[in-house]
């Protein structure tokens, strides 16, 4: 196992693979992921709360994906690619783009992955068949630990004819020797309960009577026990997850001064966790909203020895936009998409910019899907300007046409006078 080459209470805005693979190998304690679903939805907080302006796209297309990558797959993990094949003849192409951004991730998440740590993957039914066999085939079948099913109280989701209310969270480790602190997550009993076990009742010592745990029981694998976020603990996130959730995680599966990365981190439920409970972090997420949010639910969840919250400025929390470099001898993980980047503009900068501008026009600041909006250049070309990645924009039809050859400030002075934007 190797020591870590990221700080703790590090956002890294950015992609994340190219992030995972900066990872030393064998240096975190424990991973939590909360990809998307592939649920063919464009998520964006409500206006007004706290997590205004952040979102994320959950709709899969093969431009999403390099073709080349499904191929390369097959040379460096043939399970994933069988997976991904067989999902490409019986769920179509969107799958087919999902699994493949997934099963490349999957792959790093095992590389950073200490032998003692632990890996749970936050999914729901859409896809979680087959990324319990891309698991099985990246971490070893023998490797898989629980199937925990997150039941969340309230009503179900009502367009299916047995409503669907609850998710899957996977479980895996790399070996016998992980961490698990079963004592940790006791929770009480629903009932009370007092047997004396007679001759050939079950396994245990006949004539002896048994009772309960005072402390409760270890949970089983069906954690029906923790709402959805609701009330204060609700800041508007999408698909927000309970710190209760996270917190359960945590305890059972790393020590206090372990380090945990979230690499789809959102707004940051696990780092708020892991802060909590005195575990380093680190958080991976593409918007760059994430790092506000992060610092935002600090101020508001993490109590430091009174009732007061700090303000935001008193957490150091590290943002960076670059990669990481490995300081444990090894070379960028030998997974697909590791070309160096094609003369600009990149091959992927429409993606890129959807993901930077977080779905909205960078003109009228309405939120589009992707196909509604078009590449524009900030300073024209007739203006002098470069054909580059730093000079280009995502603007809905109508900014675009309205844009014309305007600089982008004159565009923008344009729409505040008609009020179109602030």
């Amino acid at each position: 196992m190797n020591a870590p080459n990221i700080a703790n209470r590090t956002i890294f805005t950015g992609d994340n693979l190219p992030v995972m693979r900066g990872i030393n190998s064998e240096s975190v304690d424990l991973i939590y992921l909360d990809p998307p679903f592939n649920s063919n939805r464009n998520y964006a907080a409500p206006i007004g709360s706290p997590a205004e302006g952040a979102g994320f796209k959950d709709i899969w297309t093969l431009d999403d994906i390099k073709e080349v990558q499904v191929e390369e797959l097959k040379g460096i993990n043939y399970g994933l690619h069988a997976i991904i094949t067989a999902a490409r003849y019986s769920n179509g192409p969107a799958m087919t783009a999902y699994l493949t951004v997934m099963g490349i991730r999957l792959l790093e998440i095992h590389r950073v992955l200490k032998t003692t740590g632990t890996a749970y993957l936050h999914c729901d039914p859409t896809a979680s068949h087959y990324i319990k066999g891309m698991m099985d085939a990246v971490f070893g079948a023998e490797s898989f630990r629980n199937e925990i099913v997150w039941s969340y109280a309230g009503g179900g989701i009502p367009r299916y004819d047995f409503p669907r209310k609850h998710d899957i969270i996977l479980r895996y480790s790399k070996t016998d020797t992980r961490t698990f602190n079963g004592e940790a997550v006791r929770v009480p009993y629903t009932s009370s309960y007092t047997a004396t076990v007679f001759a050939g009742d079950d396994t245990r010592a006949p004539g002896r009577t048994y009772t309960r745990n005072p402390a409760g029981k270890i949970i089983e694998d069906w954690w029906s026990d923790i709402p959805r976020p609701y009330g204060q603990e609700r800041i508007g996130y999408p698909t927000q997850k309970p710190l209760a959730l996270l917190e359960r995680i945590v305890k059972a599966s790393s020590n206090p001064g372990d380090l945990m990365l979230d690499p789809f981190c959102g707004c940051a439920t696990a780092c708020v966790a892991a802060e909590k409970l005195e575990r380093q972090w680190a958080g991976i997420d593409i918007a760059p909203r994430a790092l506000e949010l992060t610092k935002l639910r600090l101020a508001r969840e993490v109590r430091v020895g009174s009732d007061v919250a700090p303000t935001l400025t008193d957490w150091e929390v590290i943002h960076r936009t670059d990669i990481p470099v490995r300081t444990d001898g090894g070379a960028t993980s030998p997974t697909p998409d590791a070309a160096p980047t094609p003369p600009p503009p990149s091959p992927d900068i429409r993606r890129t910019l959807y993901g930077k501008q977080e779905g909205f026009c960078n003109g009228c600041d309405v939120h589009f899907r992707l196909r509604n909006l078009t590449l524009d250049h900030i300073v024209p070309r007739a203006g002098g300007g470069a054909d580059t990645d730093s000079n280009l924009q995502l603007l809905c039809q109508a900014c675009n046409s309205k844009k014309s050859t305007r600089t982008q400030e004159e565009f923008l002075a344009i729409l505040v006078s008609e009020g179109i934007r602030r």
